[in-house]
């Protein structure tokens, strides 16, 4: 059976897979997302908080995705779980280093003007500092999300969800007939999702960032 013929024959579980890889990659950026911009609200302030939120999230990264999840596996079981878990600490230095970069960014006279006019600081970080820090935030989801769509392949190796499923099965069986298409079909199918998923940022730039600032 040749690669065509086995997506024809296959097509349904391999948009199956593929709708699971793709809805736990956004479910676990939306979370990293909050928790990364969070901590970078906390901490961009204070040079050390920051440097220590950096390198935190910098050490995590470190730490192989398949051991990452091997070590999750004992404490919250098989399947969606460590899934989570593991993608969205992953997740996190792109968005929290980002989002640090582009708070410290802001131009401090605009902060001043706005304190001068009575903004409270809540006020200040959510009308003037966020909004003009988000260009960098948003890049650092993109990277993010690429991370993630290929790290997310692993979540097989605990009966996670998504395309790893497909990819073991076909490293598993090396020398089948049908073992090359399952990793090829797989692994395009991950390099489409993480291309489709990185126009939407395009578009969510375009329409949420002003033409002066994305210039």
């Amino acid at each position: 059976m040749n690669f065509w013929e086995y997506l024809g024959s296959r097509h349904q579980q391999l948009l199956t897979d593929a709708y699971q890889h793709a809805s736990a990659v956004f479910q676990c950026m939306v979370v990293a997302t909050v928790l990364g911009v969070l901590i970078g609200v906390v901490t961009y302030r204070s040079e050390r908080a920051g440097n220590l939120a950096t390198l935190t999230t910098s050490a995590i990264l470190t730490v192989p995705s398949l051991a990452m999840i091997g070590l999750l596996i004992p404490v919250v079981g098989l399947g969606v779980p460590p899934t989570v878990i593991a993608l969205t600490l992953y997740g996190l230095l792109p968005i929290v280093r980002n989002a640090i970069v582009g708070l410290r960014g802001v131009d401090p006279t605009l902060v001043d003007a706005a304190t001068g006019i009575g903004m409270s600081r809540p006020m200040r970080l959510v009308r003037i500092e966020l909004p003009l820090a988000w260009p960098p935030i948003l890049t650092g989801i993109r990277v993010s999300t690429q991370m993630l769509m290929g790290i997310a392949a692993i979540a097989a190796y605990a009966s996670g969800p998504g395309l790893g499923n497909l990819i073991f099965r076909g490293l598993a069986s090396l020398g089948s007939k049908n073992a090359l298409n399952q990793v090829l079909s797989g692994t395009l199918a991950i390099i489409i999702l993480a291309l489709l998923f990185d126009a939407v940022y395009v578009l969510i730039g375009r329409l949420t960032i002003p033409r002066g600032i994305r210039a």
